[in-house]
């Protein structure tokens, strides 16, 4: 594994222990790779996912043809917000997954908090 990939990987783990999804407030969980950006709502009591949204979806992928990443991310991050609303949950609690608050990350956090999102 390289130190980039440990670095995170213990990031998440430290983060992981501090954070918990329930049913009231589920957890958002973010994974970005080089091409793509992913968000999943969880509810870690039942170990449910509630509602996802990523750039390879067919609703997100047709509004962002040759747009940059973090336009990509703001589009994910709307689109999550939209899968939360129409399922009544409007408070998540928010899991970088070990990645800098930085960015895409923060692109997607930003566009979930417009879309009607709270954390």
């Amino acid at each position: 594994m390289s130190a980039k990939t440990e670095g995170r990987t213990k990031r998440k783990l430290r983060i992981r222990k501090k954070i918990d999804g329930t049913a009231t407030r589920p957890r958002m969980s973010v994974f970005r790779s080089t091409k793509h950006i992913y968000a999943q709502v969880i509810d870690d009591s039942t170990g449910k996912v509630l509602a996802t949204a990523s750039t390879l979806a067919k609703d997100v992928k047709g509004t962002i043809t040759e747009a940059t990443k973090v336009d990509s991310a703001k589009a994910v991050g709307k689109s999550i917000a939209a899968a939360c609303k129409s399922k009544g949950i409007e408070k998540v609690v928010f899991d970088r997954n070990g990645f800098l608050y930085h960015g895409r990350i923060r692109a997607l956090a930003d566009a979930a908090r417009e879309g009607g999102l709270s954390f």
